[in-house]
């Protein structure tokens, strides 16, 4: 399971002592090769945290031979001591894994203005390049979890090859990428372009449609390995759809996740004349707040729904919208429709679809509602 599953990986999550829980909090993924092709993805807020920075110079080479993950803080806004830990961090992983500094990417999660442990942080190192093992995947996802309350992995099966999957985060879930930070493994034989073209056609799918309370961070990291180990080179396409299933399966265990949530909210938005147009109008439905709290009151208010695909640039009639709430078309030509009653809103799964009859194209966004357990639980953390 996870990233270990494809040959040519090991990993390892151990306690460094950086959370107070003493909780693992060290991850280490291991690429042994033969090849070291990589890509990485990451946040595009302007705030970025140091590792972010480092990683995003490291990742030019196309090579990534390891990744150390930290969970128990951000190493954000910490000056230059915190990009000092950040360089100190590649350089002792490098110097104990037998490869250059840059060649390791390094990635952190947890409060921002936090300066990890240097001594902790090093030492957790170490010992997790010690426990590096071929079956050591789950424990390394494990270790990078923060607010989550479960470890999140995944696993695809290609003709001949594996591709394999962790990932973190259960909040500040929003385009461009979220409060997550992701590894993904294959041992297919890729080249560093092959890697960097599947893992942007797989983000843009998948982790970027995924928008829980309209907050970005600034770690987010979604990161690609190709140890080639499986001697088999997939055809490019294929790869990347594969990529993107595994992708979405992360995604989608992300908003399972999420703060408080009691509702998990696909937006559908279909008939619309291009696909911005449709992400557009679905991002503004799920960064609703009005909307969010009306599906934890179980009440299907399609006007708030109306109000937010107003909010867009989107092509479409204002005067004929139809909205369907769980099969149920409520709204129709933008008056009233079926009977609002029969909208179950108890389950958990919650499926809206938006027609802005204005064209073909369609597209959905996961969103999930707004609780009294979610502002709780972010007054209670500081972050």
């Amino acid at each position: 399971m996870s990233v270990t599953a494809p040959q040519g990986f090991s990993a390892a999550g151990v306690a460094a002592g950086l959370k107070s829980t003493g909780k693992p909090d060290v991850a280490v993924v291991r690429n042994d090769g033969p090849q070291s092709s990589a890509a990485a993805v990451f946040t595009s807020n302007r705030c970025k945290a140091n590792p972010v920075l480092w990683s995003e110079q490291a990742i030019r080479t196309g090579s990534a031979r390891a990744v150390v993950i930290n969970s128990g803080g951000a190493n954000c806004y910490t000056g230059p001591d915190g990009f000092a830990v950040t360089h100190a961090t590649a350089e002792t992983a490098g110097e104990l894994l037998g490869v250059a500094p840059v060649d390791v990417q390094v990635c952190s999660t947890g409060l921002i203005g936090l300066l990890n442990d240097r001594d902790a942080l090093l030492g957790g190192v170490a010992d997790a390049v010690a426990a590096l093992a071929s079956d050591g995947g789950p424990t390394a996802a494990e270790a990078i979890m923060t607010t989550d309350s479960v470890s999140k992995q995944a696993v695809v099966t290609g003709e001949g090859y594996t591709i394999g999957g962790m990932a973190k985060g259960a909040g500040m879930l929003a385009p461009s990428l979220a409060t997550m930070l992701v590894v993904l493994t294959t041992d297919a034989d890729l080249t560093p372009a092959e890697c960097d073209a599947a893992l942007r056609h797989a983000t843009a799918r998948s982790f970027d449609r995924l928008d829980s309370d309209g907050c970005q961070s600034t770690n987010d990291t979604v990161l690609l390995m190709a140890s080639g180990a499986s001697g088999v080179k997939p055809g490019a396409q294929t790869f990347a759809d594969q990529l993107t299933d595994l992708c979405r399966d992360l995604a989608l265990q992300l908003l399972a996740d999420a703060e408080g949530a009691d509702h998990e909210i696909s937006i559908e938005v279909v008939g619309a004349a291009s696909e911005d147009d449709a992400l557009e109008v679905g991002r503004a439905v799920a960064r609703s707040a009005l909307f969010k709290t009306a599906i934890y009151g179980r009440d299907p208010n399609w006007g708030r729904i109306l109000a937010s695909v107003g909010t867009t640039g989107a092509a479409f009639d204002p005067a004929d919208l139809d909205v369907a709430i769980n099969g149920v078309t409520v709204c129709r030509n933008s008056g009233l429709g079926d009977d609002r009653d029969q909208v179950d809103l108890e389950q958990r799964q919650v499926h809206v679809r938006i027609d802005l009859k204005s064209g073909d194209e369609t597209g959905t966004i996961w969103t999930n509602d707004l609780t009294h357990a979610y502002v709780h639980e972010n007054s209670a953390y500081s972050s």
